[in-house]
C-alpha cells in the first residue's frame, strides 16, 4: 500500500491533475506501464501488484484510480460465502485507511459526505476532500461475478 500513498502524495502535487502528468508521476516512482495508452499517453500501470488507471473524462475531469487488493471468485465462478467476502474486503479497507488518514496527506483531507450513488456503488466507502480533489477508498463489486476489489481513487473534477 505504500506505493498508492507514495503514488497519492506526488499526484497532490500537480496543478491540475492531467493524464499526461499523472503518467510522468507513475513513471517517476517507477511503476511498470500497462499497454494500454489512450490519446497518446499510457493509462494502466502495475506496481507490486497493485495497479493503477488514469482516466479522463470531458472538461477535464481526471480519475486516477488504484486496486489495492482483489479477491476473486472462486473456481465455481462465484462466491461460496458472498458476505464472508465482503467482510473480509471490508477488514482490508479497515487496515488501508490508517495508511492513508496518518500519511503526509493527513492534515490537507477533510472527511466528505457520501452520496446516494457512493452507497450504491460501493459496499464500504470513505470519502475526503484533499484541495479541490476527491478522495475515494472503498470496497467495490461492479457485478456478481466479478471480483471484489478495494480501490482507492483521485479525482479531479471537470469544469463543466
Amino acid at each position: 500500500m505504500a506505493a498508492v500513498i507514495a503514488m497519492l502524495e506526488e499526484l497532490r502535487g500537480l496543478a491540475p491533475l492531467t493524464a499526461e502528468g499523472a503518467a510522468a508521476r507513475f513513471l517517476a516512482q517507477e511503476w511498470t506501464p500497462g499497454g494500454k495508452p489512450r490519446d497518446g499517453v499510457e493509462t494502466s500501470w502495475d506496481k507490486g501488484g497493485v495497479g493503477g488507471w488514469v482516466q479522463t473524462f470531458g472538461g477535464g475531469a481526471v480519475c486516477v484510480s488504484f486496486a489495492v487488493r482483489i479477491r476473486d471468485v472462486d473456481e465455481s465462478g462465484y462466491f461460496d460465502d458472498v458476505k464472508a467476502v465482503y467482510e473480509q474486503e471490508e477488514q482490508a479497507l479497515a487496515d488501508f485507511l490508517p495508511e492513508i488518514e496518518e500519511s503526509s496527506l493527513a492534515d490537507h483531507l477533510v472527511e466528505a459526505e457520501q452520496t446516494a450513488a457512493d452507497k450504491d456503488e460501493f459496499i464500504r466507502v470513505k470519502k475526503w476532500t484533499l484541495g479541490g480533489r476527491i478522495l475515494t477508498a472503498g470496497v467495490i463489486q461492479q457485478d456478481t461475478d466479478l471480483p471484489v476489489m478495494v480501490v482507492v481513487a483521485l479525482e479531479e473534477p471537470g469544469t463543466s
